[in-house]
C-alpha cells in the first residue's frame, strides 16, 4: 500500500503563488505515476499536472500549462512531487488531491488507474 502525505495550500490573492508537496512512501520502486487532481465545488475532478516516476517529462492540464510547474525527486524512502502554482486565479480554487499508481500501465489523466489518494489540500484564490 502506498501512503501519501500532502502539504501546502492555503489562501492567496489573485496573481499569487502556492506550492503543494506530496510524499509517497511504500512500494516506492513500484510507483509509476503521480499526479495532482483538482476538484472545485460542483465540478468534476480534473487533472492538473502529473509525472511518470523516473521519467524526465511533465504533463499539464490546459489550465495549468505555462503557470504551474511539477517536479519529482526521490528522498530516501519516499517519492515526492511538488507543484509550484503561479499567477493563480479564482478558478484555480479547489481541493487538490495527490494520487499515485502502482499500475505499470498507468496513464497520467486516467483516474481509475490510481490506487492511492491523498487526503486533499485546499487552495482558495480570492481577493
Amino acid at each position: 500500500q502506498v501512503e501519501l502525505v500532502e502539504s501546502g495550500g492555503g489562501s492567496v490573492q489573485p496573481g499569487g503563488s502556492v506550492t503543494l508537496s506530496c510524499a509517497s512512501s511504500g512500494y516506492i520502486d513500484r510507483t509509476y505515476c503521480m499526479t495532482y487532481f483538482r476538484q472545485a465545488p460542483g465540478k468534476d475532478r480534473e487533472g492538473v499536472a502529473g509525472v511518470y516516476i523516473g521519467h524526465n517529462s511533465q504533463y499539464y492540464g490546459a489550465s495549468a500549462r505555462g503557470r504551474f510547474t511539477i517536479s519529482q525527486f526521490r528522498d530516501n524512502d519516499k517519492n515526492m512531487i511538488t507543484l509550484h502554482m503561479n499567477s493563480l486565479q479564482p478558478e484555480d480554487s479547489g481541493l487538490y488531491y495527490c494520487a499515485a499508481s502502482t499500475d505499470k500501465e498507468c496513464k497520467i489523466w486516467i483516474q481509475d488507474k490510481y490506487d492511492s489518494w491523498g487526503q486533499g489540500t485546499q487552495v482558495d484564490v480570492s481577493s
